[in-house]
């Protein structure tokens, strides 16, 4: 690229110094002569990669820079825009495989470089995945366990179909009976270049036909004539300009003319009018679409032809938008060859019953998705064998039709499922009573003890301290304020708005990997020098808190820096966090003390009102 100087931001550099965005910021107050900003924004600007090498290589910081992170260098200053340099280079791959073709330039060599040490598949995934991270705020992406998770619920299929494939993630899970990809795959997307990455993905994966289409596919569909096996769809949701006007005679209204305010019941309909007799559909779904008024009339059609097969839902965050607890439509296009159930029933699952997450971690992330996905694929297997499920409280029920085609037709899946531990029999409330005592045990048993009124000494400690701040800079731990990376076991993660509700939180083993979520902070105390749990104990001090916080609203917001805890040899620092482990273990024996305590109650009123049980004995 001649004439045109490659830029990199603070995290780029970050990568190519092999240490924490803090460092980078920490480099730039302390250091007059490192590189000036040369573009961005003034919060993300931007430096010339030229100029930030020499004074990396100058001052002993520079780390040997892996081809990946190279070539992701040269896509982010590409004159076109990372996605369109993604899209050149995969049309490379595909055309060239790990050859660079005649007259190549650096990007171009270092992506034949890494697909001749992968596969031209894997060095597009890289630099689509980069992409598609980097944009991730400007796009609506279905993440990959979403993903896995329609495509099992459709089942093998030889033609598949998305009619708003963006990137491809879902035709990308779409497997036939051999677990290999799909024959045939068929996308269209209102974005041309999403589109072309769409298709260049399939095809550098090994689809034999792929056929991937730009436009609107409500008022311009690429595909009229087609009839496939399965279909996949994360539709736009809330669209208000979807067509309704031009499209009212559309002979894809089998079921009824969507309302204009329901934009995801047309991309239903469309979905369904392009698979063959007995194809099955795989649609994400906000949840308001299950009990919208206006959409009642066209739910009771789809429940009423024996369309609508399950209607399952996600816990919140597991897909875009995060604040939603989406829901998964299963529907089946009715074959007139096929004998049709005498008595139709709607599969209903709620998932968030059967999932944990760890604490401070960002809504949809630190969920157990393999057990998700058993209960999911297992509840819905057997129900489409069968016809019928037993229920499950809290998880899953299958309903008769007709229950359900009242005045609101809610389809919502809490509505119709009893909670979970729903337990209102004498022998189960017995069960749960008898947790209850041996939790009060153990809480007891876990509570801390007064130090004897003797040993107490007199007065506080005149210690040393030093602030959160200040052991950053000495490299002591890691500061993340804002965008934390992923979790690792001893990590601290400290809630930012501060009203009594939460505390810092030592990461376990097993939570590991979790992303934390908005308004929490990330502390890596390195632990050579510091405990983990000593400094998460002291950071939670009323003292500590108060001095750190801006009561600019009902919740002050925690800075960081300003927290401080006391200079303590290691030994002694670690005898401190031995003691504040113990109290946490006491805490959450009490939290858990007292949801079964709630649960007793409320399952002895459920039973007295249910009459599963007896009042007992009249009073005087």
């Amino acid at each position: 690229m001649p004439g045109h100087t490659s830029e990199v931001t603070a995290a780029g550099i970050a990568r190519l110094a092999g240490v924490g965005r803090a460092a980078v910021s920490n480099w730039r107050r302390r250091y007059d002569h490192f590189p000036q900003p040369v573009g961005g924004t003034e919060t993300s600007p931007t430096f010339a990669l030229p100029e930030v090498e020499r004074w990396l290589r100058a001052h002993g910081k520079l780390a040997e820079v892996p081809l990946r992170e190279r070539l992701w260098q040269l896509v982010e200053s590409d004159r076109d825009g990372p996605a369109a340099a993604v899209a050149r280079l995969g049309d490379q791959l595909l055309q060239h495989g790990d050859r660079p073709p005649g007259g190549a330039d650096e990007a171009a060599d270092a992506t034949a470089r890494l697909a001749a040490g992968t596969s031209p598949a894997e060095a597009f995934d890289f630099l689509l995945g980069r992409h598609l991270d980097a944009a991730a705020r400007q796009l609506t992406l279905t993440p990959p366990d979403v993903a896995s998770l329609m495509a099992a619920l459709a089942g093998p299929a030889d033609s598949v179909y998305d009619p708003a494939c963006g990137p491809g993630t879902l035709l990308a899970a779409a497997r036939s009976a051999d677990g290999t990809p799909p024959p045939e795959l068929h996308g269209q997307d209102a974005d041309p270049l999403l589109a072309h990455l769409c298709g260049l993905r399939l095809a550098l994966h090994g689809s034999h036909s792929v056929r991937v289409r730009p436009g609107d596919t409500l008022l311009a569909d690429a595909f009229p004539q087609l009839a496939a096996d399965a279909a996949l769809c994360h539709p736009p949701f809330n669209e208000r300009h979807w067509g309704h006007a031009e499209l009212s005679y559309d002979p894809r209204w089998e079921y009824g003319l969507p309302a204009r305010t329901e934009s995801e019941l047309a991309w239903l309909q469309h979905t369904l009018a392009r698979l063959r007799p007995g194809g099955t559909a795989v649609i994400l779904m906000p949840p308001a679409v299950a009990a919208r008024r206006t959409g009642r009339r066209l739910r009771s059609s789809l429940l009423r032809r024996g369309t609508l097969r399950a209607v399952i839902a996600l816990p919140t965050g597991a897909a875009p938008p995060h604040s939603l607890p989406l829901h998964l439509w299963v529907l089946r296009k009715p074959d007139p060859t096929s004998p049709t159930a005498a008595e139709p029933r709607l599969l209903v699952v709620e998932t968030g019953n059967v999932t944990s997450r760890a604490p401070g971690a960002r809504a949809g992330d630190g969920l157990d998705w393999p057990a998700l996905h058993r209960t999911v694929l297992t509840a819905w297997t057997a129900f489409d064998r069968d016809g019928d499920l037993p229920a499950r409280p809290g998880v899953h029920r299958a309903l008769p039709v007709i229950d359900l085609l009242d005045d609101e037709v809610d389809l919502t899946p809490a509505r119709h499922l009893p909670p979970p531990g729903h337990t209102t029999g004498g022998s189960a409330l017995t069960a749960v009573q008898r947790d209850l005592q041996e939790t009060l045990r153990r809480t007891l048993e876990l509570a801390p003890v007064p130090v004897p009124p003797g040993d107490v000494p007199a007065g506080a400690p005149h210690w040393s301290t030093v602030t959160v701040g200040e052991l950053a800079r000495s490299g002591a731990l890691e500061l993340h304020p804002t965008d934390p990376p992923p979790t690792r076991p001893g990590d601290i993660l400290v809630p930012l708005f501060h009203d009594g509700s939460a505390a810092p939180y030592v990461v376990p083993d097993s939570d590991a990997g979790a992303t934390p979520e908005r308004h929490t902070g990330l502390l890596r105390p390195d632990p050579t020098a510091l405990d983990p749990w000593f400094l998460a104990g002291f950071l939670r001090g009323s003292a500590n808190t108060r001095q750190a916080s801006s009561y600019a609203s009902s919740a002050g917001r925690i800075d960081l820096r300003r927290l401080k805890v006391p200079r303590l040899p290691l030994p002694l620092q670690r005898r401190y966090g031995s003691r504040f482990a113990e109290l946490a273990a006491f805490e959450n024996a009490l939290a858990q003390a007292a949801a079964l305590g709630r649960r007793l109650a409320q399952g002895t009123v459920d039973g007295l009102t249910e009459g599963t049980l007896p009042p007992g004995d009249d009073g005087p």
